[in-house]
């Protein structure tokens, strides 16, 4: 079983740029698939981004394909994800999640990174 731990959030103002990680132990990285979900007040968690275990496919919600980038270092467990030209409506605790590669469901959550974007 796998756990995960987010880190990089924070407070910026709408252009700026900010990088979260998460750090995955307990578990064999590379036996998953790895994603980033957020959730902003009274709306449900999405799925942001994805990537599979070689890091060779990613998935991004349309809204922010070429604002946001997957990427994951698998010799040292860590799943990133750069954010940059950032909007308001970026703000939403952010959530990195892991499913054993070839299952449909995420198992395993992180607690969450608060992210705000100030106009």
């Amino acid at each position: 079983q796998v756990q995960l731990a987010e880190s990089g959030g924070g407070l910026v103002q709408a252009g700026d740029s900010l990088a979260l990680s998460c750090a995955a132990s307990g578990g064999t990285f590379m036996n998953y698939d790895m994603g980033w979900f957020r959730q902003a007040p009274g709306q449900d968690r999405i799925d942001v981004a994805s990537i599979t275990p070689g890091g060779t496919t990613t998935y991004y919600l349309e809204s922010v394909k070429g604002r946001l980038t997957i990427s994951r270092d698998n010799a040292k467990n860590l799943l990133f994800l750069q954010m940059n030209s950032l909007k308001p409506e970026d703000t939403a605790v952010y959530y990195c999640a892991a499913r054993i590669w070839g299952t449909q469901d995420y198992r395993y959550w992180g607690q969450g990174t608060q992210v705000t974007v100030s106009s």
